[in-house]
């Protein structure tokens, strides 16, 4: 039996839990919370990640010796929010404005235990190259855009679309480890430390 406090992941995200297994770790459990994620009016893209991020990890029940873990990904044009497209048509006008332009990917990491939280946020910029009409659609047959921020994802078949990032890979795809390792060992999880 161990002593090391109990993880739980504050995302239903598949990629989070493989990012997470790269630090060898591996949630207790995973609670997705329930919030409202529309952007406040005039709200900009960076404050509505770190926020969601911070209210998600506040919204999950969780005992207080209990860690837990929740983030958010935003993908930024300008001031404008990219989220979650509702549909292909959206999915669509999202990587027609991405198209031969850099914009910036924001994840936000909140870390709680008890009622002390710890946070960070990893802004990345990231060029997509012009897509051809041949490239949008096939993407789009994929379906490799459903519930990805911006309407894509790096570590899929978009990474082809992608020639340049400044900043973190792994938080572009959901999670940036230096900053979620260094947040969890914070909080007093023991990553870097053989169960006892």
């Amino acid at each position: 039996m161990t002593d090391r406090p109990r993880l739980i992941l504050g995302s239903g995200s598949p990629r989070r839990r493989e990012l997470l297994a790269q630090l060898g770790v591996t949630a207790d459990d995973i609670r997705p919370p329930d919030i409202d994620e529309d952007p406040m009016k005039g709200e900009l893209p960076r404050a509505y990640c770190v926020r969601l991020a911070r209210e998600k990890a506040q919204a999950i029940p969780a005992d207080a010796e209990e860690i837990v873990l929740a983030a958010d990904t935003t993908v930024a044009l300008g001031r404008r929010i990219l989220g979650k497209p509702a549909d292909e048509k959206e999915a669509a006008q999202f990587l027609t404005l991405l198209s031969g332009r850099r914009h910036r990917v924001v994840t936000a990491v909140a870390v709680r235990r008890g009622d002390q939280i710890w946070e960070k946020d990893v802004v990345t910029q990231v060029k997509m190259k012009m897509l051809s009409n041949e490239e949008l659609n096939a993407y789009l047959a994929s379906e490799d855009w459903r519930g990805k921020a911006g309407g894509y994802a790096i570590q899929g078949p978009a990474g082809a679309f992608i020639p340049w990032i400044n900043g973190s890979f792994t938080a572009v795809v959901g999670l940036p480890l230096t900053e979620t390792a260094n947040l969890l060992q914070a909080a007093g999880y023991p990553l870097y430390k053989p169960a006892s």
